[in-house]
């Protein structure tokens, strides 16, 4: 909260945000440019709900998009930082939690042997690749249309969630040599990777996907899809890149690849195994990691990479996930809200698919399914800013975006849930009938 001297009304805080932040934000998507209103400016927040500068407290579906996994302040993270705090912050030097963390997470994914901590989600995927570069002598990278692997030039073509919700083509500033190597393909249509690694397999450095998309809305792999391209790049000697940034232990504790039973080559990760705080890492096994320096050749470096506070959050977190029992409630939570929300417009007359991977979820407007970024944009996105305006009316914190997955964590209840079905009824078309209990 702002202290007594400084309190202000969001409105203020707008204006004054709007001076000194490009569009009043320091990420697009928070301006909810594609829903309308104002966008919050958030004061606090605890377990599920947030509460905003004016006081309006809401049911929290964004957790900052996916690391809240146990919600917001939980008691065992909060006591880890505390913890941190009074020892340090930031060194320039090796902490004994790098270490417990890369435990850890190397515990949890086979494939995974060692780690490389970094600074965000971007750090990871642009490491990656350029690892996969260097140990193939190859180039070339596939991605999927609609898939966001950060914000490094190579990543921006096609990209998918902030960049499709304010209709950028790409993004000015990116030069034509920097993507010219990276090749797009439709999620889910392993005909299209085929063909390409058919054709230039030899100059592709990598394939990197998101196991379970999360960037253009949520939306499952096909079963064998997965599969189907550990066998391809496997023939061709090419790397499979599994981005897990938003998956890597918020849909398993061993992440999608542990669902699918499938070991890419190099996994990226952030957002849970930080706790909340700015984090990234890229792991992968022992001969491919060493590469990089100071074993190897291939250089990455930060200051921050291994923050202590971000280290004793994540330590905090995947040791309450440990159990299973976190995932279980999120299962229980997730198959509830995608139920009524299914429910909710069935009811209404209104085609909409509600796609979950576990407590990730996305309900499209105006289509009957969605399986890759082509059929994602054919969802209503009128009816999805409609929809948004009712939520918030409802008191309910939703990502602004059809092209954003939104997260439920284990603080979440059934009278938040009613909460979003509520909104999302009222929001559909006057046809709609009352929203369904859960």
């Amino acid at each position: 909260m702002s202290s007594a001297a400084q309190a202000t009304s969001s409105s203020e805080w707008r204006a004054r945000a709007e001076r000194v932040l490009p569009g009043g934000v320091n990420s697009p998507v928070r301006a909810f440019a594609a829903v309308g209103g104002d966008p919050p400016i958030i004061a606090g927040g605890r377990g599920a709900r947030v509460v905003d500068e004016d006081g309006v407290e809401f049911s929290d579906f964004i957790l900052a998009y996916g690391p809240h996994i146990l919600g917001h302040g939980h008691p065992a993270v909060v006591a880890a930082l505390q913890r941190q705090l009074t020892r340090g912050t930031a060194f320039g030097a090796t902490t004994a939690l790098e270490v417990e963390l890369a435990e850890r997470i190397v515990a949890a994914m086979p494939a995974v042997e060692m780690v490389r901590f970094v600074n965000s989600g971007t750090e990871a995927t642009m490491s990656a690749l350029r690892l996969a570069r260097a140990i193939t002598g190859r180039d070339r990278v596939v991605k999927c249309a609609g898939a966001y692997h950060g914000h490094a030039d190579v990543f921006l073509a096609a990209a998918g969630s902030g960049v499709a919700t304010l209709g950028i083509p790409g993004s000015p500033g990116v030069p034509l040599a920097a993507v010219a190597d990276t090749i797009v393909v439709p999620y889910n249509d392993v005909a299209a990777v085929a063909a390409v690694l058919d054709r230039e397999g030899e100059s592709v450095a990598a394939v990197i996907v998101e196991p379970i998309a999360g960037n253009m809305g949520c939306v499952p792999p096909h079963p064998g899809y997965l599969q189907a391209l550990r066998q391809l790049t496997a023939r061709f000697g090419v790397l499979l890149i599994f981005d897990e940034v938003m998956t890597g232990f918020r849909v398993a504790r061993g992440g999608a690849q542990h669902l699918a039973g499938v070991s890419p080559d190099l996994t990226c990760l952030g957002k849970v195994i930080g706790g909340g705080l700015p984090v990234g890492a890229f792991g992968g096994s022992r001969s491919l990691m060493e590469r990089l320096a100071p074993a190897g050749d291939v250089y990455q470096a930060g200051t921050l990479s291994g923050n202590p506070l971000a280290m004793a959050a994540g330590c905090a977190v995947l040791d309450e996930l440990a159990s299973g029992a976190a995932y279980a409630r999120l299962e229980e939570l997730g198959a509830a809200l995608a139920a009524g929300l299914t429910e909710t417009a069935s009811s209404a007359g209104v085609p909409c698919v509600v796609n979950r991977a576990g407590s990730m979820v996305t309900a499209f407007i105006g289509v009957d399914a969605v399986e890759d970024y082509a059929q994602a944009s054919a969802a209503d996105t009128a009816a999805f800013a409609r929809v948004h305006r009712s939520w918030r009316g409802h008191g309910v914190l939703w990502p602004p975006s059809q092209f954003e997955a939104a997260f439920l964590s284990t603080a979440h209840t059934s009278a938040d849930l009613e909460r979003v079905i509520a909104g999302f009824g009222e929001g559909l078309p006057r046809e709609a009938t009352a929203a369904v209990r859960v």
